[in-house]
């Protein structure tokens, strides 16, 4: 059985990524398991919040999160998968996806990527670049 991990983030390219897993899936010899993941990045504060403000951005965050993998899930699930597992996470969005990837031992990424191109790489950074570069297990991005 072939362990994938697809990041999902709500955008259209990890819609696509999802997507081709779910085409794909059928082709695989032994079948998928699927690891679904959001990871939420650190909020940066300026000045100072209350407690109960806080925790209401928090929870707001995290209720976001929830509803992304559950919207995955259905997703992967009306494709035709039924090993289906969501993990949510809270960090610098590559180094989650790589941290996860090696705790689920899984075999391969597939993420989405917006595309920008070598120049857009350069100047903006890229979390998928950063996967391709830390992660120790192949990664697929889909476009």
């Amino acid at each position: 059985m072939l362990k994938l991990l697809v990041a999902v983030d709500g955008s259209a390219h990890a819609r696509r990524a999802l997507d081709t897993v779910v085409r794909l899936a059928p082709q695989i010899t032994g079948g998928v398991r699927l690891v679904l993941l959001n990871v939420a990045a650190p909020m940066v504060y300026y000045g100072e919040l209350p407690p109960f403000e806080l925790e209401g951005v928090e929870r707001a965050q995290r209720a976001e999160q929830d509803r992304l993998l559950a919207e995955a899930l259905a997703d992967a699930r009306a494709g035709g998968l039924g090993d289906v597992s969501t993990q949510l996470a809270r960090g610098e969005p590559a180094a989650e996806i790589v941290r996860v990837a090696t705790e689920h031992g899984v075999d391969q990424i597939v993420m989405g990527t917006h595309g920008r191109g070598v120049v857009g790489s350069l100047l903006i950074g890229s979390v998928a670049q950063r996967v391709l570069h830390q992660a120790r297990v192949p990664v697929l991005l889909v476009r």
